[in-house]
Protein backbone atom coordinates (compact mmCIF):
# COMPACT_ATOMS: atom_id res chain seq x y z
CA UNK A 1 0.00 0.00 0.00
CA UNK A 2 1.51 3.16 -1.15
CA UNK A 3 -0.54 5.31 0.90
CA UNK A 4 2.05 7.36 2.78
CA UNK A 5 5.16 8.04 0.90
CA UNK A 6 5.90 10.21 -2.54
CA UNK A 7 3.73 10.51 -5.29
CA UNK A 8 0.93 10.57 -2.66
CA UNK A 9 0.25 13.92 -0.44
CA UNK A 10 -0.09 12.57 3.28
CA UNK A 11 0.64 13.68 7.20
CA UNK A 12 4.09 12.38 8.07
CA UNK A 13 4.17 14.01 11.90
CA UNK A 14 2.82 15.53 14.41
CA UNK A 15 3.67 17.88 17.48
CA UNK A 16 1.93 18.08 20.13
CA UNK A 17 2.43 20.24 23.77
CA UNK A 18 1.88 18.37 27.00
CA UNK A 19 2.57 19.73 31.08
CA UNK A 20 5.34 17.45 32.10
CA UNK A 21 7.84 16.11 29.74
CA UNK A 22 9.28 13.61 31.45
CA UNK A 23 6.00 12.06 32.72
CA UNK A 24 4.22 11.95 28.85
CA UNK A 25 8.15 10.47 28.03
CA UNK A 26 7.14 7.75 30.36
CA UNK A 27 3.86 6.82 28.85
CA UNK A 28 4.80 7.36 25.47
CA UNK A 29 7.47 5.02 26.02
CA UNK A 30 6.14 2.53 28.16
CA UNK A 31 2.64 2.54 26.90
CA UNK A 32 2.83 3.73 23.65
CA UNK A 33 5.91 1.97 22.77
CA UNK A 34 8.26 4.93 21.22
CA UNK A 35 11.50 5.12 21.58
CA UNK A 36 13.68 8.88 21.87
CA UNK A 37 15.74 10.06 19.34
CA UNK A 38 16.45 13.23 20.47
CA UNK A 39 15.50 15.17 23.64
CA UNK A 40 16.18 18.94 25.69
CA UNK A 41 14.78 19.38 28.47
CA UNK A 42 11.15 20.57 27.09
CA UNK A 43 11.46 18.82 24.03
CA UNK A 44 11.84 15.15 22.43
CA UNK A 45 11.46 13.52 19.27
CA UNK A 46 10.21 10.16 19.50
CA UNK A 47 10.52 7.40 16.55
CA UNK A 48 9.69 3.96 15.97
CA UNK A 49 12.96 2.91 13.47
CA UNK A 50 15.65 4.85 15.22
CA UNK A 51 16.07 7.43 12.27
CA UNK A 52 12.59 8.63 10.93
CA UNK A 53 10.73 11.15 13.74
CA UNK A 54 6.89 11.11 13.20
CA UNK A 55 5.69 12.46 16.92
CA UNK A 56 7.32 15.51 19.06
CA UNK A 57 6.40 16.37 22.51
CA UNK A 58 7.19 19.94 23.72
CA UNK A 59 6.53 21.66 27.25
CA UNK A 60 5.69 25.33 26.71
CA UNK A 61 6.32 27.95 29.28
CA UNK A 62 3.70 28.41 32.09
CA UNK A 63 1.80 25.65 30.13
CA UNK A 64 -1.98 25.30 30.95
CA UNK A 65 -3.97 22.52 30.73
CA UNK A 66 -5.85 20.94 27.72
CA UNK A 67 -9.05 23.84 27.14
CA UNK A 68 -12.03 22.45 26.07
CA UNK A 69 -14.82 23.19 23.20
CA UNK A 70 -11.74 24.60 21.14
CA UNK A 71 -10.53 23.60 17.56
CA UNK A 72 -7.16 22.02 17.59
CA UNK A 73 -6.32 18.21 17.85
CA UNK A 74 -9.07 15.68 18.17
CA UNK A 75 -6.54 12.41 17.45
CA UNK A 76 -3.61 11.45 16.01
CA UNK A 77 -3.31 8.01 14.20
CA UNK A 78 -0.74 5.50 14.91
CA UNK A 79 -0.89 3.10 11.70
CA UNK A 80 0.63 -0.48 12.66
CA UNK A 81 1.81 -2.43 9.77
CA UNK A 82 0.40 -5.95 10.65
CA UNK A 83 -2.96 -7.29 12.58
CA UNK A 84 -0.63 -9.47 15.14
CA UNK A 85 0.94 -5.56 15.82
CA UNK A 86 -2.48 -4.50 16.74
CA UNK A 87 -3.58 -7.52 18.31
CA UNK A 88 0.24 -7.58 20.44
CA UNK A 89 -1.07 -3.75 21.76
CA UNK A 90 -4.38 -4.66 23.05
CA UNK A 91 -2.88 -7.38 24.84
CA UNK A 92 -0.24 -5.40 26.36
CA UNK A 93 -2.60 -1.94 27.18
CA UNK A 94 -4.50 -4.73 29.30
CA UNK A 95 -1.94 -6.28 31.18
CA UNK A 96 -0.81 -2.58 32.10
CA UNK A 97 -4.17 -1.94 32.92
CA UNK A 98 -4.97 1.07 30.73
CA UNK A 99 -8.49 2.01 29.59
CA UNK A 100 -8.73 1.85 26.17
CA UNK A 101 -12.18 2.23 23.45
CA UNK A 102 -12.35 0.94 19.98
CA UNK A 103 -14.03 0.39 16.80
CA UNK A 104 -14.22 -1.04 13.47
CA UNK A 105 -14.23 1.46 10.57
CA UNK A 106 -14.84 -1.24 7.71
CA UNK A 107 -11.85 0.13 6.07
CA UNK A 108 -9.94 0.05 9.87
CA UNK A 109 -9.47 -1.80 12.97
CA UNK A 110 -8.95 0.95 15.95
CA UNK A 111 -8.24 1.47 19.54
CA UNK A 112 -8.54 4.86 21.19
CA UNK A 113 -6.63 6.07 24.41
CA UNK A 114 -5.66 9.14 26.44
CA UNK A 115 -1.98 10.32 26.85
CA UNK A 116 -1.68 11.40 30.98
CA UNK A 117 -2.72 15.37 29.16
CA UNK A 118 -5.67 14.04 27.34
CA UNK A 119 -4.20 14.73 24.05
CA UNK A 120 -6.22 11.17 22.29
CA UNK A 121 -4.38 8.85 20.63
CA UNK A 122 -5.91 6.11 17.57
CA UNK A 123 -3.42 3.05 16.91
CA UNK A 124 -5.21 1.31 14.14
CA UNK A 125 -4.62 -1.28 11.08
CA UNK A 126 -5.89 -0.84 7.83
CA UNK A 127 -8.10 -3.27 6.15
CA UNK A 128 -6.66 -4.21 3.02
CA UNK A 129 -7.73 -1.58 -0.08
CA UNK A 130 -9.65 -4.61 -2.26
CA UNK A 131 -12.46 -4.93 0.95
CA UNK A 132 -13.06 -0.75 1.12
CA UNK A 133 -16.63 -0.39 0.02
CA UNK A 134 -16.31 2.62 -2.54
CA UNK A 135 -19.68 5.04 -3.99
CA UNK A 136 -18.25 7.00 -6.47
CA UNK A 137 -15.93 8.92 -5.09
CA UNK A 138 -16.97 8.30 -1.47
CA UNK A 139 -16.05 5.44 0.63
CA UNK A 140 -17.89 3.60 3.11
CA UNK A 141 -17.22 3.77 6.86
CA UNK A 142 -18.94 3.01 10.08
CA UNK A 143 -18.48 2.88 13.95
CA UNK A 144 -19.07 -0.63 14.60
CA UNK A 145 -18.17 -3.14 17.77
CA UNK A 146 -14.67 -4.57 16.95
CA UNK A 147 -14.24 -7.76 16.99
CA UNK A 148 -11.43 -8.75 19.83
CA UNK A 149 -11.90 -12.67 19.66
CA UNK A 150 -11.46 -12.45 16.03
CA UNK A 151 -8.52 -10.15 16.32
CA UNK A 152 -6.52 -11.77 18.75
CA UNK A 153 -6.65 -14.95 16.39
CA UNK A 154 -3.31 -13.13 14.75
CA UNK A 155 -1.12 -13.22 17.54
CA UNK A 156 2.30 -15.16 18.20
CA UNK A 157 1.82 -16.62 21.15
CA UNK A 158 5.16 -16.31 23.41
CA UNK A 159 6.25 -13.78 21.82
CA UNK A 160 6.60 -10.61 24.12
CA UNK A 161 5.58 -7.01 23.73
CA UNK A 162 8.84 -4.68 21.97
CA UNK A 163 6.85 -1.30 21.52
CA UNK A 164 6.23 -0.13 18.25
CA UNK A 165 6.99 -1.81 15.52
CA UNK A 166 9.73 0.09 13.12
CA UNK A 167 7.36 0.35 10.24
CA UNK A 168 4.81 2.45 12.12
CA UNK A 169 3.89 5.53 10.24
CA UNK A 170 1.32 8.49 11.46
CA UNK A 171 -1.56 7.54 10.08
CA UNK A 172 -3.53 10.27 10.34
CA UNK A 173 -4.96 13.15 11.96
CA UNK A 174 -8.36 14.41 12.58
CA UNK A 175 -9.03 18.03 13.96
CA UNK A 176 -11.45 20.11 15.59
CA UNK A 177 -12.53 22.62 13.66
CA UNK A 178 -14.89 25.82 13.64
CA UNK A 179 -16.78 25.00 10.72
CA UNK A 180 -16.40 23.01 7.07
CA UNK A 181 -17.71 25.53 4.57
CA UNK A 182 -13.91 27.53 4.36
CA UNK A 183 -12.19 24.56 5.81
CA UNK A 184 -12.96 22.42 2.73
CA UNK A 185 -12.45 24.95 0.33
CA UNK A 186 -8.86 25.57 2.35
CA UNK A 187 -7.85 21.53 2.21
CA UNK A 188 -9.60 20.97 -1.43
CA UNK A 189 -8.91 24.13 -3.29
CA UNK A 190 -5.51 25.23 -1.25
CA UNK A 191 -3.72 22.20 -0.38
CA UNK A 192 -5.18 19.44 -2.97
CA UNK A 193 -6.70 16.84 -0.78
CA UNK A 194 -10.02 15.25 -2.37
CA UNK A 195 -13.13 14.35 -0.05
CA UNK A 196 -13.96 11.20 0.35
CA UNK A 197 -16.53 10.73 3.08
CA UNK A 198 -19.07 13.39 4.46
CA UNK A 199 -20.30 12.26 8.05
CA UNK A 200 -23.57 14.40 7.91
CA UNK A 201 -23.16 18.04 8.47
CA UNK A 202 -20.42 17.49 10.88
CA UNK A 203 -17.85 16.16 9.78
CA UNK A 204 -15.53 15.31 6.53
CA UNK A 205 -12.78 12.99 6.16
CA UNK A 206 -9.97 13.75 2.89
CA UNK A 207 -7.05 12.41 1.33
CA UNK A 208 -5.05 11.77 -1.80
CA UNK A 209 -4.45 8.64 -3.97
CA UNK A 210 -7.63 7.12 -2.68
CA UNK A 211 -6.96 6.40 1.07
CA UNK A 212 -9.82 6.25 3.62
CA UNK A 213 -8.78 9.39 4.70
CA UNK A 214 -5.30 11.46 5.48
CA UNK A 215 -7.04 14.33 7.48
CA UNK A 216 -10.38 14.24 9.43
CA UNK A 217 -12.52 17.36 10.97
CA UNK A 218 -14.95 18.00 12.53
CA UNK A 219 -17.61 20.34 14.51
CA UNK A 220 -18.09 18.64 17.58
CA UNK A 221 -16.82 20.96 19.93
CA UNK A 222 -19.28 23.70 18.58
CA UNK A 223 -19.59 25.91 15.40
CA UNK A 224 -17.75 28.97 16.12
CA UNK A 225 -15.00 27.14 18.36
CA UNK A 226 -12.12 29.04 19.16
CA UNK A 227 -8.40 28.69 18.51
CA UNK A 228 -7.06 27.63 22.18
CA UNK A 229 -4.34 29.60 23.93
CA UNK A 230 -1.04 29.22 22.71
CA UNK A 231 0.47 27.42 26.03
CA UNK A 232 -2.05 25.47 26.05
CA UNK A 233 -1.75 21.33 25.80
CA UNK A 234 -2.79 19.92 22.64
CA UNK A 235 -1.36 20.39 19.28
CA UNK A 236 1.15 23.01 18.19
CA UNK A 237 0.97 21.68 14.33
CA UNK A 238 1.24 18.76 11.91
CA UNK A 239 3.35 17.84 8.31
CA UNK A 240 1.83 17.22 5.58
CA UNK A 241 4.65 16.29 2.86
CA UNK A 242 4.27 17.29 -0.61
CA UNK A 243 5.86 14.98 -3.50
CA UNK A 244 8.67 17.11 -5.10
CA UNK A 245 9.23 20.74 -4.71
CA UNK A 246 7.23 22.23 -7.24
CA UNK A 247 4.44 20.68 -6.18
CA UNK A 248 4.50 22.58 -2.83
CA UNK A 249 5.30 25.34 -4.95
CA UNK A 250 2.08 25.53 -6.65
CA UNK A 251 0.75 24.20 -3.32
CA UNK A 252 1.61 27.86 -2.09
CA UNK A 253 0.33 29.34 -5.19
CA UNK A 254 -3.56 27.89 -4.61
CA UNK A 255 -3.22 28.74 -0.53
CA UNK A 256 -2.11 32.50 -2.17
CA UNK A 257 -4.97 32.57 -4.19
CA UNK A 258 -7.44 31.85 -1.68
CA UNK A 259 -6.05 34.39 0.81
CA UNK A 260 -4.09 32.35 2.58
CA UNK A 261 -1.14 32.88 4.50
CA UNK A 262 2.29 31.31 3.95
CA UNK A 263 4.72 31.51 6.36
CA UNK A 264 8.89 30.99 5.84
CA UNK A 265 10.32 30.05 9.47
CA UNK A 266 14.28 29.01 9.18
CA UNK A 267 13.91 27.83 5.79
CA UNK A 268 10.29 25.88 6.56
CA UNK A 269 7.15 26.45 5.48
CA UNK A 270 4.00 26.77 7.69
CA UNK A 271 0.17 27.70 7.22
CA UNK A 272 -2.49 27.90 9.36
CA UNK A 273 -6.17 26.24 8.48
CA UNK A 274 -8.84 28.75 9.13
CA UNK A 275 -9.56 27.62 12.29
CA UNK A 276 -6.02 28.17 13.33
CA UNK A 277 -4.45 24.34 13.43
CA UNK A 278 -0.77 25.17 12.45
CA UNK A 279 0.43 23.21 9.31
CA UNK A 280 4.19 22.55 8.17
CA UNK A 281 4.44 22.30 4.08
CA UNK A 282 6.87 19.92 3.78
CA UNK A 283 8.88 18.34 0.56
Amino acid sequence: MNFHRKPTTFVSHVNIKVQNLVRSLQFYQEIIGFQILEQTSTTAKLTTDGRTNILSLEQPEHVIPKQGRTTGLYHFALLLPEKKDLADIVVHLSEKGVRFGSSDHLVSEALYLHDPDGNEIEIYIDREPSEWNWNGEEVAMAVDPLDFERLLENRVLGQSWQGLPERTLMGHIHLHVAELKKTEEFYVMGLGFDVVNRFGSQALFLSTGKYHHHIGVNTWNGVGAPKPPENSVGMESYTIVLPHEEARKETVAKLQSIGVTVLEEQGRLFTYDPSGNRIELAV
